[in-house]
């Protein structure tokens, strides 16, 4: 049993990784996506080998925090012990928890440590607030670049959380969502023209969360 369900992981994680069209391999939103549902998975099957890959890619997410506060539909709850995304040292910590003796998880946990990354800021940003359970997030129109691929993602610091990203236009016009149930959500798209586009943010889940919003 424990087999099949490392198998049907795999295959979830392999697909996962299949780059989007248009998408750069180096893309730090992506990487940011891609490195939580690792980190899930690591979790999920007690993997620290997944956590430590999971660690590695993180690293590569470079996006400087900037303050975007979106218009909320009620009272924000409060979180004073979330106030960074989760880290690659975080991940890296997990790793050396789930094999505390193993020689070779030690190892590769030094050689992330020790690696440089290639990843770039390149425009990507991040901010983080928090939004109750039920609640939607509205963001301020962001410019996005005609013909060049736009992303956003979102990461809830709690796992029970439920959050669903919406892309719209300036038109009002839904461009890209995702609404699958977890705490993270990624949506890409690729603008015909240099346009406002708005985020909104909701959670769906019944626990208020802190998250994380990156863009580029």
């Amino acid at each position: 049993m424990r087999f099949q369900k490392s198998t049907l992981s795999a295959l979830s994680l392999a697909a996962l990784m299949a780059w989007p069209v248009g998408v750069r391999a180096d893309n730090p939103v992506r990487n940011a996506e891609l490195s939580a549902r690792l980190f899930e998975a690591a979790v999920d099957l007690q993997d620290p080998m997944l956590a430590v890959a999971a660690a590695r890619l993180r690293k590569s997410v470079l996006a400087r925090r900037v303050d975007i506060e979106p218009q909320k539909d009620g009272p924000a709850p409060e979180d004073p012990r979330y106030d960074r995304m989760m880290s690659w040292q975080d991940m890296i910590a997990t790793a050396l928890q789930l094999a505390p003796n193993d020689a070779t998880i030690a190892q590769l946990a030094e050689d992330v440590k020790f690696a440089g990354t290639k990843g770039v800021t390149a425009g990507e940003v991040y901010s983080i607030t928090t939004i109750r359970a039920g609640g939607t997030d509205t963001y301020p129109a962001m410019t996005y670049t005609g013909g060049e691929y736009a992303d956003v993602y979102v990461e809830g610091a709690e796992s029970s959380a439920d959050l669903n990203v919406f892309v719209k236009d300036a038109q009002g016009r839904l461009v890209c969502s995702d609404t699958d149930i977890s705490a993270i959500a990624y949506c890409g798209w690729r603008p015909a023209a240099s346009e406002g586009f708005t985020v909104v943010v909701t959670n769906k889940g019944g626990v208020p969360t802190s998250y994380s919003l990156i863009t580029n």
